[in-house]
């Protein structure tokens, strides 16, 4: 996730010739601007929420938007409005341009946190931001492929999804709003919002029967032990928390969705359900069973002859990183040899849901494998990627 700037001015208007009337209308209704005057005319007015307006007015602040396009005096009046509102003082009037410099799905964080004459505490921020990323984290995995447990499994492909998100400039700690490209994130932004649908119903099915298979009916709908965890997190030590998700409106809205979808809330009251319910996820989620080719990269035995640990690099044949697989003298054998050589090796077992499916288990005796130029351009990168902090000592 990348944050957006700001700074004062840092924020220009958009170019007015590639602004969309009918988009720039969308995001000031969105925002909670009203419209004045006649409702069928070529050009519409809007005015700040509450903001106090009378037509002719010297003092009442107001944009001239055209109905749309194609009018001669279009692209000037809309260079007008958006320049009016780049010099407004309302801080609805930023997050419009920011919708319009920054086209995407908005997905908006809401934590009720105490404040001190509007301030929150830095803990508070910290687990606000951390929580947005466990939910994004959790709708990217599971719009590849759904499941209750993930463990390390399409964390790679987690992470590249969120390199495209950007954050919104907060000015408290207890708001945050993330912006998804549309379409090209879509699939992740629509299971985002059904995942958090049904999480909301499963709860609440759970709290009134005390019973839990709503939360394995939600698995095809995105929910899973990651996004529960995230969502504990963002409702611990807070009085409640709301996500809103809103559609943009260059892209439209996808099809089987609401159109404005209601924001999803949960309580501090929810977060008996949902550690039960990660904890049920983790426990569900059976092996899986995988081919893998990787690189050996760490042995450890703990005397000369007899079997040993290794660690893989996983190539192919996993959605994890690296895997640890214990293996007897043969195997281990096998993996020393073809570490020395800098050769590859292809093993089968089952990849544990315990340890976050980084522990092969009946791993069968390492063959080294050859490669061809391709596969040998990824196994330098894959070499030259440096392991995160908490991959160096697993």
């Amino acid at each position: 996730m990348r944050p957006i700037d700001d700074e004062p001015g840092d924020l220009q208007p958009p170019d007015a010739e590639r602004v969309d009337p009918e988009v720039l209308t969308a995001l000031l209704r969105r925002h909670g601007w009203e419209r004045r005057g006649r409702q069928d005319g070529p050009y519409t007015r809007w005015t700040p929420p509450g903001h106090p307006y009378a037509a002719g007015s010297a003092g009442g602040t107001s944009v001239l938007v055209p109905a749309r396009g194609g009018f001669g005096d279009s692209a000037d009046l809309l260079g007008e409005a958006l320049t009016a509102l780049a010099r407004s003082g309302a801080p609805s009037a930023r997050e419009v341009l920011l919708a319009l410099s920054v086209p995407g799905d908005e997905v908006r964080w809401r934590r009720d946190v105490p404040r001190t004459a509007g301030a929150v505490p830095w803990t508070a921020a910290e687990q606000l931001r951390q929580a947005v990323r466990g939910t994004l984290l959790a709708a990217a995995r599971a719009a590849r492929a759904p499941s209750g447990y993930f463990g390390e499994r399409h964390a790679r492909h987690a992470r590249a999804c969120l390199e495209q998100v950007l954050l919104g400039p907060a000015a408290s700690g207890h708001l945050l709003t993330a912006y998804l490209p549309a379409p090209g994130a879509r699939a992740v932004t629509v299971t985002l919002l059904r995942a958090l649908q049904a999480t909301r119903d499963a709860v609440d099915y759970q709290r009134t029967t005390g019973r839990w298979d709503a939360f394995d009916a939600a698995v095809e709908l995105g929910v899973c032990h990651e996004l529960v965890v995230a969502l504990a997190h963002l409702v611990r030590e807070s009085e409640g928390a709301e996500i809103a998700l809103a559609w943009s409106p260059a892209a439209g809205t996808p099809p089987g969705v609401a159109a404005r979808p209601e924001p999803v809330e949960f309580s501090p009251g929810d977060l008996p359900a949902l550690h039960r319910a990660a904890s049920r996820y983790v426990r569900a989620e059976p092996p899986v069973q995988v081919t893998v080719t990787g690189t050996v990269v760490r042995l450890r035995s703990a005397r000369p002859s007899g079997g040993g640990t290794v660690r893989l690099r996983v190539l192919s044949g996993a959605e994890v990183r690296q895997v640890r697989v214990r293996l007897d003298e043969d195997g281990y054998r096998a993996a020393t040899e073809a570490h020395l050589a800098g050769r590859p090796v292809r093993l089968s077992g089952a990849l544990e849901s315990r340890d976050g499916f980084r522990r092969l288990t009946g791993a069968s005796v390492p063959v080294p494998v050859d490669l061809d130029e391709a596969e040998r351009d990824r196994l330098l990168k894959a070499w030259d990627e440096p392991a995160r902090d908490d991959e160096r000592d697993a």
